[in-house]
């Protein structure tokens, strides 16, 4: 085969003037002529069809032959950060993005917390509005709203329109306790007492200089922690001998 292709050449690439079709002709069946059987190879073998494996792509998936990664869209959340890192950096002038996105980051991260704290706010408010001050699974508590600021506000609240209202929806206990922040008011007024939102009966005890003021404002302090504190229901004897001897002393405190 290799002395085939050096005749071709040779004839091709003579310069010699042109030769005629004839002897063109015959110089190549000479050459043809002088192959042997040594000369030529038969390729015998039988080929074979080359299969892959139906999920052959899946071993190419991992990261080790992802030469190029496409980069993805930006949502609407992450537009708005970067408009907003945007008018932060022209309003200080960074040298950096990255430090206006960060700014960014920190700014939306206690906003959020202002706001989940805002709202646990509201809702720790509406529930100690409904169920008042003492959340100890009293029934007469969860039945007055914000009744807790009448002690806050104790020289300011009309007593006996409060009581009025207890009367008309039979809230006995919660009466005496009107009863009994009615009298610590009218003995706070008359200089008997001081009056202290941590204070307690014990201490207004103490400050008192009349031995009869003594001995009544400890019965009625024995009354009001008796029905106010007491798991029981408060009959109509028990009721009415309490609410009797609470106005006896607040009339009496009036011509004081």
């Amino acid at each position: 085969m290799n002395k085939f292709i050096l005749i071709l050449f040779f004839i091709l690439g003579s310069n010699t003037r042109a030769q005629d079709s004839i002897a063109v002709t015959k110089t190549l069946k000479t050459a043809v002529s002088k192959f042997t059987e040594a000369d030529i190879f038969i390729d015998n073998d039988t080929i074979q069809e080359k299969k892959f494996d139906k999920n052959f792509k899946k071993k190419y998936t991992d990261k080790d032959f992802i030469y190029f990664e496409q980069s993805q869209e930006k949502n609407a959340w992450e537009r708005f950060k970067e408009w907003l890192a945007g008018i932060i950096n022209n309003i200080f002038n960074f040298t950096s993005e990255h430090t206006s996105a960060t700014i960014v980051s920190v700014l939306i991260k206690i906003i959020a917390i202002s706001i989940i704290g805002f709202v646990v706010y509201l809702i720790v408010k509406a529930v100690l509005n409904k169920e008042g001050k003492w959340i100890f699974g009293k029934n007469s508590d969860k039945k007055i709203i914000n009744y807790s600021d009448v002690e806050k506000n104790l020289f300011l609240v009309d007593f006996e329109k409060l009581i009025e209202q207890t009367l008309l929806s039979d809230e006995r206990r919660l009466t005496i306790r009107y009863y009994y922040l009615w009298l610590l008011k009218k003995m706070a007024t008359n200089e008997i007492i001081v009056w202290d939102l941590e204070k307690t009966n014990s201490d207004y005890l103490h400050e008192i200089k009349n031995i009869e003021q003594i001995a009544e404002f400890d019965y009625l302090s024995y009354l009001y922690n008796y029905i106010w504190y007491g798991e029981f229901e408060l009959d109509d004897e028990t009721f009415f001998k309490a609410k009797n001897a609470f106005e006896n002393a607040l009339k009496s405190l009036r011509n004081v």
